[in-house]
């Protein structure tokens, strides 16, 4: 292991091992030489007055076996210290360490009479600069690359000891808190090889979020002991190629409280999805088959191995906009749990409000992360450059990802993307972004959204982001479910279709720059959209109950007919598949999964929110047209465009990139765009003029309306014909809704009659 100091730059990187990412100017968390001599344990905190390190030599509820006092560097905060092995080894640390720290500051300052459980120098649990040290409680590394256990176990369930306040500040938490695991490159493995990576053109990606979890934990294929594992989800990736998915988008897989899920027969407690971080390095202990020190580093690099042999791309959901320290617990202010960043540098790493004793919040969970701190951005973009370049992940997914963005340090938000040194323009700069037209980078997804005045950014991103397009969600879940009720204009449907310009073009952007979703992981599955009138959320276990979620759902039961149902999730789907942009499933939408109208399962670790793969079975036709048309989309180039259509004929023979058509089979004009009075809309694409494209002409016709309607097919290229190749109407359902490649029916005649609120896809050969 070779470490190459570039002092100029005031960066290092470190070459080998799992170290080989840019950290400033300090190589923080636990750290070997060169030749495992000695141990360097580094953090930072701009407030503390004292920061020890205490090691020990098992996980969990041993005592420490040596404690050291930290040194600071006044110019860059940063608080280290250097030890011997053989040193640590007469202490009897001789096989793996573990370690965490404690800190004293201005409003516990230190003493040292001060034993654990004791409140010497005590003065505020929180003073008015915001600082909430407190020397009784352990404290997680926030670089510790992996974590030996949660805050809460099966054997230490009670969390409140990790409290401030009256009741709990005493509460000495080194037996039970999690503790950072000093990991050895051997331990872990060589970082994954770079050029095993896929380099599509993000343009080019179908992407499938699912639950890790979730993906395998109710799969008889895959061993019992690999079940919700990394291991498991590794023989998942050719079904996954088979499958027609190009990206896997887990949900989150930083450690998070997921130790406990299993104690009761409950949702009480119950994290299930993971937005709740305790550290932004270590790959989920519990999501490991292999537990041991670098048993979960070495199963998610070996799953990512996995994934990019099938050339699938690896993505993570990423949550930098709170953490698992939560918001304070009382109305004084005084109380509030002390895991980690909180007990180290609280007002560094979170924004407070003015008053310094409480957060500010614009994520209703917790307190926002001070993501206009400059350590705090270091911290970020280490932590995406360690799972890029040593875990081998491919692009990530932020949770409101508006956060990124905030310029305000305390009390109050304001998004800048023009701001070159936050989060949002460093990751493309530095990770780097993706190039448009692929190649070794990250591909980087926004959820555009928050919670308060100023937060809903959608369409607002810098260069070099995608995100995740609501408008292309509500407006199409809006035509149809809420005819009658709502209008959407014939106009709006072909902005959406056509990749939402209007969003994304003024500032250079392209139609892949739009995520389209039909739904996500935090709302109703595709099924249950056309299945559910509200949220069925107050179910039992092992359905819910779950609280929260959204009442905006813009679903319909489709009048409680099962095979209306079915066809409405069909043309769901075609709506995504066939639209510019990037499209994204939700792990299960393929096999028509239910959650049974659950729609905010967070807290449901249940086999009835894993996956269900008797589904396959239960509704082949469906499993075999979603393939079948992710297929298709994946064949034909036509359907995910570079650069936004110009309405134009770039090659003369009398066809416009695209054209929009009415059901007479003439091209839309504005009067006709414009009519709320107007439920079908057809366009066809000119093939002609896309690199690669095999059809001459792609046609596709939604018809909105509750009946059927009669529709004029546009006339062909000279010695051309339009081929069937799928009908979401009821009628082909015994077909699976769709003809196979070399396999689509010639039509003769020239009109065309669709079945209400079914989409008709044609192409000219």
């Amino acid at each position: 292991m070779r470490i190459l100091y570039l002092a100029f730059a005031l960066v290092w990187i470190q070459v080998d091992g799992d170290r080989a990412w840019a950290v400033g100017s300090k190589n923080l968390g636990a750290t070997y030489d060169a030749d495992e001599t000695h141990l360097t344990f580094t953090v930072f905190s701009s407030r503390a007055t004292r920061v020890e390190v205490w090691l020990y030599d098992q996980p969990a509820t041993s005592a420490q076996k040596a404690s050291f006092a930290l040194t600071a560097d006044p110019t860059t905060n940063f608080w280290s210290t250097t030890l011997a092995i053989p040193d640590l080894a007469a202490k009897g640390l001789t096989g793996t360490i573990y370690y965490d720290y404690r800190a004293w500051g201005p409003n516990w300052t230190y003493d040292p009479s001060w034993t654990p459980g004791s409140s010497v120098g005590f003065v505020a649990d929180v003073d008015d600069a915001g600082n909430r040290f407190d020397p009784n409680k352990a404290l997680l590394d926030p670089y510790a690359l992996e974590v030996s256990h949660d805050p809460k176990t099966p054997a230490a369930p009670d969390d409140a000891i990790y409290c401030s306040g009256s009741n709990f500040r005493m509460d000495d938490t080194a037996q039970q808190a999690s503790r950072g695991i000093a990991l050895k490159p051997e331990d872990t493995g060589p970082p994954v090889d770079g050029s095993e990576k896929p380099t599509r053109p993000f343009k080019d990606e179908i992407i499938y979020e699912v639950n890790l979890r979730g993906l395998t934990d109710n799969d008889p294929s895959v061993p019992q002991a690999e079940q919700g594992t990394f291991a498991g989800a590794a023989l998942k990736a050719a079904a996954l190629k088979a499958l027609g998915v190009t990206a896997v988008e887990f949900q989150p897989l930083q450690e998070f409280q997921n130790d406990t899920n299993e104690v009761n027969p409950s949702t009480v407690g119950v994290d299930y999805w993971g937005y709740n971080p305790e550290d932004y390095f270590a790959p989920d202990r519990h999501y490991s088959s292999d537990q041991s020190p670098g048993g979960p580093t070495r199963e998610f690099k070996a799953m990512v191995k996995a994934f990019h042999a099938q050339g699938l791309k690896v993505y993570v959901d990423m949550v930098y906009n709170h953490t698992a320290e939560g918001d304070v617990g009382d109305s004084s202010g005084n109380v509030a749990r002390v895991l980690s960043w909180r007990g180290l540098d609280n007002a560094a790493y979170y924004e407070l409000t003015s008053d310094h004793h409480f957060y500010y919040n614009n994520n209703g969970v917790g307190g926002n992360v001070n993501t206009a701190n400059t350590i705090v951005r270091n911290e970020i973009i280490d932590a995406l450059t360690y799972w890029t370049n040593v875990l081998g992940v491919d692009g990530f997914r932020f949770d409101l990802a508006p956060l990124l963005g905030n310029t305000f340090t305390e009390g109050g938000f304001q998004f800048d993307k023009l701001d070159p040194n936050n989060v949002l323009n460093r990751a493309v700069k530095e990770l780097p972004g993706r190039p448009a037209e692929g190649g070794a980078g990250v591909d980087l997804i926004a959820e555009p959204w928050a919670i308060g005045d100023g937060t809903f950014q959608l369409g607002g991103f810098p260069s070099g982001w995608a995100e995740w397009n609501g408008k292309f969600r509500d407006s199409f879940r809006t035509s149809q479910n809420q005819l009658g009720v709502a209008t959407v204009l014939p106009a709006e449907l072909a902005t959406r279709f056509a990749g939402s310009s209007d969003l994304f073009q003024w500032n250079g952007r392209k139609p892949w720059n739009s995520v389209n979703l039909m739904v996500a992981h935090d709302g109703f599955t595709l099924r249950d959209l056309y299945a559910f009138n509200t949220p069925q959320n107050s179910q039992p276990y092992p359905f819910g109950p779950s609280d929260g979620g959204s009442t905006n759902n813009i679903s319909w039961d489709q009048g409680g007919n099962p095979e209306v149902e079915i066809q409405a999730a069909r043309t769901g789907f075609a709506i995504l598949m066939l639209s510019a942009g990037v499209p994204m499933l939700t792990g299960g939408d393929e096999m028509y999964r239910t959650q049974y109208g659950n729609n905010n399962a967070y807290d449901l670790d249940t086999v009835k929110n894993y996956l269900d793969y008797s589904n396959i079975e239960t509704f082949p036709n469906f499993f075999h047209y979603t393939t079948k048309l992710m297929a298709f989309r994946g064949a034909h180039p036509a359907l995910r465009p570079a650069d936004f259509f110009k309405g134009v004929d770039s090659n003369g023979n009398g066809l416009k990139d695209i054209t929009w058509l009415q059901n007479n089979g003439q091209e839309a004009d504005t009067g006709y765009m414009t009519n709320p009075n107007n439920h079908f809309l057809a366009y066809r694409i000119d093939g002609t003029e896309v690199p690669g494209e095999s059809a001459a002409s792609i046609y596709v016709a939604y018809n909105g309306w509750s009946d059927w309607v009669t529709a004029t097919l546009p006339a062909n290229l000279p010695g051309k014909q339009w081929y069937r190749v799928a009908d979401t109407a009821a009628w082909m359902e015994s077909r699976d809704n769709f003809n196979a490649p070399g396999q689509e029916e010639l039509l003769t005649g020239a009109n065309y009659a669709l079945a209400a609120r079914t989409v008709l896809l044609l192409i000219e050969k």
